[in-house]
């Protein structure tokens, strides 16, 4: 079991890297997050870095296709980090991306608290607190070398791969009344256009984001009223580049985009 102050110190060690750009093949043995807990205490600490209130949660691997890109077999919950987030229509730097691909993805933001609880929270219950629908963009990355070989404990240590978050408007939709599973995404990056639905992330957007409630629940951790919270790629991940503009078209929910500068 780690020590507190080996928790710091991995997450330290991820931190310098996701500024610095740079990556590791793993954490030093000593480090090492045996558990998915103990990869979510050493993610925990990553929050003391930001000055601003916590922006909300991101999922990792709700599809196949994201299970495939990091090599795991269930999702993964990260923090969105306020600095880290820019609504659509931003130009952002390129940067240091090692994973150089962009995700489409529904976006749920509260309009109250969920706290933790013993009992298991259902579905209807919390789309009863969403206050909106968001269409988005995610950017990920990883401070490992090869994430595929990283395992569940170290990727969630990791931030779930959390880099930077393309945040569209609400939209106006009479959403609530739309299966979202069969709802079709389109990504487009130059002369690239994917194509996916609701469905790929955890069968519906409704589940991933209940799945991301109890999973926080769990780990005593709660939600608060304004929190985004990002459930998953619907598409294969679009390979990006400097220079790229990312597109993603929600159809009646409204589109959302991010152009990516050199430098």
């Amino acid at each position: 079991m780690l020590s507190a102050a080996e928790i710091q110190s991995a997450s330290d060690l991820l931190w310098r890297c996701w500024q610095d750009g740079t990556t590791i093949a793993e954490l030093p043995r000593a480090l090492r997050p045996a558990t998915r807990a103990e990869g979510y205490a050493i993610q925990a600490r990553l929050e003391a870095h930001s000055t601003r209130a916590l922006f909300g949660w991101k999922i990792a691997a709700t599809s196949r296709a994201g299970q495939k890109h990091i090599n795991v077999s269930e999702p993964l919950a990260g923090r969105l980090l306020a600095e880290h987030v820019s609504a659509s229509g931003a130009e952002l730097p390129f940067g240091i991306n090692h994973m150089k691909v962009a995700e489409m993805e529904f976006a749920f933001r509260l309009g109250r608290d969920l706290p933790p609880r013993g009992t298991l929270y259902e579905v209807a219950e919390v789309m009863g607190a969403v206050d909106a629908l968001h269409p988005a963009i995610e950017m990920p990355d990883s401070r490992f070398a090869d994430f595929t070989v990283s395992g569940a404990p170290q990727l969630i240590a990791d931030n779930a791969c959390a880099h930077l978050f393309v945040l569209g408007e609400p939209t106006p939709a009479a959403w609530r009344a739309v299966d979202l599973a069969q709802h079709r995404v389109v990504c487009r990056v130059g002369s690239i256009e994917r194509e996916g639905k609701g469905e790929n992330v955890l069968g519906d957007p409704r589940l991933a984001l209940t799945w991301l409630v109890n999973e926080l629940s769990r780990l005593g951790l709660p939600l608060a009223a304004g929190q985004v919270i990002s459930t998953g790629t619907c598409i294969t991940p679009v390979p990006i580049a400097p220079g790229d503009e990312v597109h993603g078209d929600f159809g009646i929910f409204g589109r959302v985009s991010v152009k990516l500068r050199y430098g």
